[in-house]
Formats: C-alpha cells, sequence, structure tokens
C-alpha cells in the first residue's frame, strides 16, 4: 500500500478527467466536430493542431472562465503559454480554479 503510488494514480485520472471534460466543453461552445478523444493532449489549439482562431480561444475562455471560476484576461501574457494545448490549458485550470 503505497500511498505514494496511490497518490499519482489519483492526479493521473483526475488530470485525464479535466482533459476530457476541457475538451467536451470545447467541442460544445464552438460546435465543434470532433470527440473529446480524437483532441491530444499536447497538440496545438491554433493553427495546425485543433485549428482553434483569436475568436474561437475568446469563447473558450469564456466558458473556461464561468465554469471553473478562473480571471482570464485578454492581455495576459501567459495566454499564448496556457492556450498552447489541452494540456497546458488544464494545467493552469488545475492551479487557479475556484469550482
Amino acid at each position: 500500500m503505497n500511498t505514494m503510488q496511490d497518490t499519482q494514480k489519483t492526479t493521473i485520472s483526475s488530470t485525464a478527467a479535466l482533459q476530457r471534460e476541457v475538451a467536451e466543453l470545447m467541442i460544445e461552445c464552438l460546435n465543434l466536430e470532433v470527440t473529446a478523444d480524437q483532441i491530444t493532449a499536447d497538440a496545438p489549439l491554433y493553427g495546425d493542431g485543433l485549428g482553434l482562431d483569436s475568436i474561437d480561444v475568446l469563447e473558450v475562455a469564456l466558458v473556461v472562465s464561468k465554469r471553473y471560476g478562473l480571471q482570464l484576461r485578454a492581455d495576459d501574457a501567459d495566454n499564448q503559454h496556457v492556450f498552447r494545448s489541452l494540456r497546458s490549458l488544464c494545467d493552469y485550470i488545475a492551479t487557479q480554479r475556484t469550482r
């Protein structure tokens, strides 16, 4: 009964659950014609990855802000990193969420 391994497994499963939840939020708010399983955690959200544009990212930011109680600002220098991929967005949500 290794509590460190149990903690790691819980963290991995909660990370995967958050990634799936955020992917589903993006699909719903943007009416994307993909499934959550088709959104790769490390694929870029912009351009060649998921193909989002700046308006799409603003819509995602609004939905994520409401859902998780985050404060995302358009002029934040970290936005390019936060919205780089599903994984980076979920990492940000996990550390900043209030809900």
